[in-house]
């Protein structure tokens, strides 16, 4: 696993990286769109701005996120991450309708200009531009646990479903039907507001603790039974905070052990389940009395 620094130092670069592309690339689209007639390919240039400032608003998270505890956050600021996370799903969210307004502004407007055959091309390095940058991003976004890069991964990967309809919207136009490039930009608009919603609904779930992984409490569950002294496994609860996860849960023990013991059995768990998994943060183990067998049928089921 790597180091808070290591982990920050990789998502710095790559979001430079991604910066930088995005600086040339969005340049490039919102000129020529301009110059050359093309709505599809100035919101696809304006989908591009929204990917540089995601990039930074990332940035910032991971930056912050790394921060160590103190007296008032003695959790530490992984949290930075879902914030920043939620800032992006905002950013794409106000593109995306503030496109729709221009495009459908544009189509009744009835002043539809044929593209230049230049935007054929510059939609056609967007596209593979985009890919690149989507599989690099994602590539370092799973290795260093980040869900602020993977979800600007897929900003990128949007930009590139983003210019495949810029690039049949300005064939279409540039065919005798010149409806297809606004079309295209309205299409485009709609996709970024649906990415923006599905990144908004996964971070506020996370600010709200909701459970980051349902299949991750059956395997922390046949973990902390592997666990010697451990009788039944109760309620497990998950809260995301940054690239960690906390844990919450309830363990039966037999009932004659001291204190003492039941203490290094919670201590066992805590371990084992660190040990396990190197993204679990925190352990918070409750010990509960092994009891009758309906009690440690409910137990076990974890009711």
């Amino acid at each position: 696993m790597l180091a808070e620094k290591d982990r920050y130092s990789a998502g710095r670069k790559a979001s430079f990286i991604s910066l930088l592309i995005n600086i040339l690339l969005s340049t490039i689209k919102i000129s020529a769109g301009f110059a050359f007639a093309s709505k599809a390919l100035i919101a696809d240039g304006l989908h591009s701005v929204s990917d540089m400032a995601s990039t930074i608003v990332i940035l910032i998270s991971i930056k912050v996120s790394q921060s160590p505890a103190d007296k008032r956050h003695p959790y530490g600021h992984g949290k930075a991450e879902q914030i920043g996370t939620t800032i992006l799903g905002f950013i794409l969210l106000f593109t995306g309708l503030m496109l729709i307004e221009d495009t459908v502004v544009n189509i009744f407007s009835g002043k539809i200009a044929i593209p230049g055959e230049i935007t054929l091309w510059v939609a056609v390095l967007s596209i593979f531009t985009k890919e690149g940058l989507y599989q690099y991003t994602v590539k370092i976004g799973k290795k260093i646990n980040s869900k602020g890069l993977i979800a600007d991964a897929h900003h990128h990967r949007s930009d590139a479903l983003s210019s495949i309809a810029a690039l049949i919207g300005i064939t279409g136009a540039r065919l005798g039907y010149p409806i297809f490039d606004p079309l295209a930009g309205l299409l485009v608009a709609v996709f970024i507001v649906k990415i923006g919603i599905g990144i908004l609904n996964e971070s506020i779930n996370e600010l709200m603790d909701g459970t980051p992984d349902q299949e991750k409490i059956a395997e922390y569950r046949e973990i902390a039974r592997t666990v010697q002294g451990v009788k039944g496994v109760g309620q497990i609860k998950l809260r995301s905070y940054g690239s960690k996860v906390i844990i919450d849960l309830d363990v039966a023990v037999e009932q004659e052990l001291s204190v003492i013991e039941g203490h290094r059995v919670a201590t066992d768990v805590s371990d084992k389940l660190r040990e396990m998994d190197a993204n679990v943060k925190d352990v918070l183990v409750h010990v509960d009395p092994w009891q009758d067998k309906e009690k440690q049928l409910n137990i076990s089921k974890g009711e």
